[in-house]
């Protein structure tokens, strides 16, 4: 099972990183505006994928100038314009994430979101400025009656970070060149 397991995880993530690609760019680009400039990026991850926040904000290899998006389940105050958001969850069609990005896009704050896309509308790759798709919309190893289990959000969520840590990290050494 192990072995079905990391072969499918490894298939998601070269697909992720290949399909992707211009969507990691972009959304990199976006989250280094506020960096290069004298702005944040405020991060908010629903349910299980706060784990993907506090490794951004926390983790040995954070971003730098990343702060928690919500302080007690409130948006933050001292928002601006020169501010980004990333938002992590796990399904495009999740309503909070699609209210809180319409939310921030009105009050001119640029919003970078990562989730699987599914077909359905209203969807976070609609709204957000950038959409990431995570790619896991079902569970990766099947079972002997049909159903299936092993649903690593996280894991491929935290895959899409890094994708756009490391191009962030491009970004700052051309930059600085």
């Amino acid at each position: 099972m192990m072995k079905v397991f990391s072969t499918q995880l490894t298939g998601y993530f070269k697909r992720l990183a290949e399909q992707e690609e211009m969507a990691i760019e972009d959304g990199a680009r976006l989250l280094a505006q506020a960096l290069i400039g004298d702005g944040r990026i405020l991060i908010h991850g629903f349910d299980e994928m706060e784990s993907v926040a506090l490794t951004a904000i926390k983790g040995a290899e954070g971003l730098p100038q990343a702060e928690l998006l919500m302080k007690n389940g409130t948006i933050r105050a001292d928002m601006n314009e020169t501010d980004r958001v990333l938002l992590i969850t796990r399904f495009s069609n999740d309503e909070r994430a699609i209210a809180l990005t319409e939310q921030l896009i009105q009050q001119n704050i640029p919003v970078v979101a990562i989730s699987a896309a599914v077909p359905q509308e209203p969807s976070l790759a609609d709204v957000a400025d950038v959409h990431i798709d995570s790619k896991l919309v079902k569970p990766l190893i099947p079972k002997d009656d049909g159903t299936r289990f092993g649903f690593p959000a996280v894991m491929m969520a935290l895959f899409a970070y890094y994708c756009l840590f490391f191009t962030i990290h491009e970004i700052f050494e051309e930059y600085n060149e």
